[in-house]
């Protein structure tokens, strides 16, 4: 073959050198625009799985990465003074243009045609002339720009700024430090990368970095403030620069990563942020799977569809891992006041890779140390400790899940109710809730949903509330109630969701005439006062027979998109009266129908409201305004937030991932410090207990993994070798609160 590849990065030069080490008639030849030792940064880290990667496909490399590395197991996090170690971790690095020099090495060896200061014909025209073109020029590609309507780039500019520094001596560990300013937080990340020199990273908001000067300033003034802002840290010695200068972090996604003969790869495909490891990693695994997949693949086009393939999943899960990570370091604002080590422990799990599990294997003594000023008692995971609302102590922070079933008889709930909640209850939760119980006949989603607007609906749920205290004393039922508004008349779920009911459909209302699907959905009616005073009485109405009822806890339900959440987001109110404009008016009438339930439902008893907290659209509801609405239900009486996301407008964008709603709980728990229930994505009682030992959430809603295995609480005990008073097995199934052993073979 006849490669080209354009940039002499790390992701380059090791592409061209594994290719040419796999065939040596292929004639490589690499284009780079700067001198062999123009770099910028200072350290690079790769990880172990990294170089086992290289190991396997050059041992001539990797030996001589072994002779350059450093090595530490360590990660210092300090703040407000205190330094706290975590070790057990792995990690090393080299200085990057140690690792540019062995690149070039090896190319030149190998017969690699390197063109130095010398800027690469368009991708195009070497495409004309080559079988294979490897882009590798950056997080600027031109060759991406170039061909954006087809790669079809997205690219994300974020709120931090930060530059790459160097200091003349060696950490002995990886180093996060806060200093809290008064302009602001700023961050140092620092690591060992030679024996006597370290990467220096300095970081705040963009807001911080303007009201500290650092947008005036010259270089040099930037390295002696730098040096002085971290100056314990540093031990009083100076910072160097590399022509370095600040910036904000690009996240860059492309929906395509080869067209033709031409590959995108390392940053001009895709970008993670510093925090969570380096792209040099990113763009060395890229170079081993492109490599891979030539040789596999006679056909170029068959390749890089494979390598696209293969890398894909694995990039778009570190870049997951990356955003929450970043986010985590854009929101340190409000995260700075938890106690030192839950705030080391947060920080050392913000990006949901490192769990509670995984920590206490690489520093049991670290993680009990967190356990214990959290006030987890000795051997009792984080999950399994007691949580009070009000009048009612949860035994566990776990929640079975609000999932509406569509299984009821003019909203009446029937056996499958009893079975499916009963189930859940003998399963060892804290608490259970019901679906979405809707407070009249017009106020349902479809005509498989239950309601509480009737006698007959009062007592099939007492027979359900009854069964669970019974059978499983210590579980709390909850009820969720709600109004479908513009979203109800519609088909069951299996049989069209958020389709219109054929026939025997129903008038539906919201607070302004605007359809969930337009040219599908019914056209609500908008809502007069009238209306909405006896919407208000339905929700008491139903909320005082839930009391007689039995249940422990009442969830108001203003997400979702449903009436009380359509009143809430400026997409679906459109009002020009008191309920309607700005965010306060808009909050009006979900709080007077909080206040109006809150009156009938006992005092002793909780009350809980789930939210949307963000609409996952352009102009919708914002993290900020969730934050408002938390305070303003707290306000009122509210006992706890459920904070989940989206399902308001059918046009959103959300950002799934595992634990992707967390971060909006984290950050209601924190500004507006009222307890809050996390959901969203949440599968493993691993991450169960790093988001609540992290300080992130009160308690954990889970739906899916209860639907897969009604026992989950009683089998995460099991798994955890938990027999403590935060789970108890009902007596019929004690026999089987021990994993069954696994078969053996022969």
């Amino acid at each position: 073959m006849r490669v080209a590849v354009i940039g002499g990065g790390p992701g380059g030069l090791y592409t061209a050198a594994l290719l040419k080490r796999q065939d040596p008639g292929h004639e490589v030849t690499l284009w780079e625009r700067n001198a062999p030792d123009d770099t910028f940064g200072f350290g690079v880290v790769l990880s172990d799985e990294t170089l086992g990667g290289i190991e396997g496909a050059d041992p001539d490399v990797y030996a001589a990465l072994r002779r350059s590395f450093v090595r530490w197991d360590a990660i210092d996090v300090v703040h407000r003074g205190r330094a706290l170690r975590s070790g057990g971790h792995g990690f090393a690095a080299l200085g990057r243009h140690r690792l540019l020099r062995i690149l070039h090495e090896r190319c030149r060896g190998l017969g690699v045609d390197l063109r130095f200061r010398t800027e690469a014909p368009p991708a195009a025209e070497l495409a004309r002339g080559h079988d294979l073109v490897v882009a590798a020029d950056g997080v600027h590609s031109a060759t991406r720009a170039a061909h954006s309507g087809h790669f079809r780039p997205t690219l994300t500019t974020h709120r931090c700024r930060y530059i790459w520094l160097s200091a003349g001596f060696a950490f002995d560990a990886f180093r996060f430090e806060i200093a809290e300013t008064e302009h602001g937080v700023m961050q140092l990340h620092g690591y060992p990368y030679a024996p006597d020199a370290s990467t220096v990273i300095v970081e705040m908001r963009e807001e911080v970095w303007r009201r500290a000067g650092f947008d005036r300033r010259t270089e040099e003034e930037t390295l002696r403030a730098c040096a002085a802002l971290f100056a314990d840290a540093l031990g009083g010695r100076p910072l160097r620069s590399n022509r370095s200068t600040w910036t904000a972090f690009r996240t860059v996604v492309n929906a395509r990563w080869a067209y033709g003969r031409t590959v995108l790869l390392g940053d001009a495909a895709h970008t993670a942020h510093f925090s969570i490891g380096s792209g040099t990693k990113l763009a060395v695994e890229d170079a081993l799977a492109l490599a891979g997949q030539l040789a596999a693949h006679p056909d170029v086009p068959a390749a890089l569809a494979a390598y696209e393939a293969e890398r894909r999943p694995l990039v778009e899960s570190t870049q997951r891992a990356a955003r929450a990570s970043l986010e985590w370091f854009e929101e340190l604002e409000w995260r700075r006041d938890r106690t030192p080590r839950r705030f080391a422990f947060d920080l050392l799990t913000r990006s949901r890779r490192v769990t509670h599990d995984n920590l206490r294997l690489r520093d049991p003594a670290f993680v009990a140390a967190v356990e214990a000023e959290a006030g987890v008692p000795a051997g009792t995971p984080p999950m399994f400790t007691p949580f009070t609302l009000r009048g009612l102590t949860l035994r566990n922070r776990v929640v079975v899940s609000a999932m509406d079933m569509y299984s009821a008889t003019d909203g009446t709930p029937g056996d499958f109710h009893l079975v499916h909640l009963g189930a859940r209850a003998l399963g060892g939760a804290g608490l259970v809730m019901t679906e979405m119980v809707c407070v009249s006949p017009e106020g349902r989603i479809t005509p498989g949903c239950t309601g509480l607007y009737a006698p007959e609906h009062e007592a099939a749920w007492r027979r359900i509330t009854d069964f669970a205290h019974t059978a499983a004393p210590g579980t709390a039922v909850g009820v969720q109630l709600g109004h479908s508004g513009r979203k109800g008349s519609t088909r069951l779920m299996w049989e069209g969701i958020d389709d219109p009911l054929p026939e025997g459909g129903w008038p539906v209302a919201g607070p302004s005439p605007l359809p969930y699907r337009p040219g599908v959905s019914q056209v609500p009616r908008e809502l007069d006062a009238d209306e909405l005073r006896a919407i208000r009485w339905q929700f008491a109405n139903a909320a005082a027979s839930a009391a007689r009822a039995g249940f422990d806890l009442l969830e108001l339900h203003c997400a979702h998109g449903y009436l009380l959440s359509s009143f809430l987001s400026p997409l679906t109110n459109h009002r020009d009266d008191a309920y309607g404009g700005d965010l306060p008016r808009r909050l009006a009438y979900p709080l007077e129908v909080f206040d109006a339930v809150r009156a009938v439902w006992p005092a002793d008893r909780p009350m809980t409201v789930r939210i949307s907290a963000t609409d996952w659209a352009p102009g919708g509801t914002t993290a900020d305004d969730a934050v408002t609405v938390a305070r303003a239900f707290a306000a009122h009486g509210a006992d706890a937030v459920d904070v989940s996301t989206g399902q308001v407008v059918p046009d959103e964008r959300p950002a799934f991932g595992r634990s992707y709603q967390t971060p909006f709980a984290d950050r209601i728990r924190s500004e507006a410090g009222v307890p809050v229930i996390a959901v969203g994505a949440i599968s493993s009682w691993d991450d169960v207990n790093s988001l609540i030992l992290a300080g992130r959430a009160d308690l954990c809603a889970l739906g899916r993994p209860h639907l897969y295995d009604p026992h989950w609480t009683l089998h995460a005990a099991a798994e955890q070798e938990y027999a403590g008073p935060g789970v108890s097995w009902p007596v019929q199934y004690r026999a089987g609160s021990r994993k069954p052993p696994v078969g053996r073979r022969g």
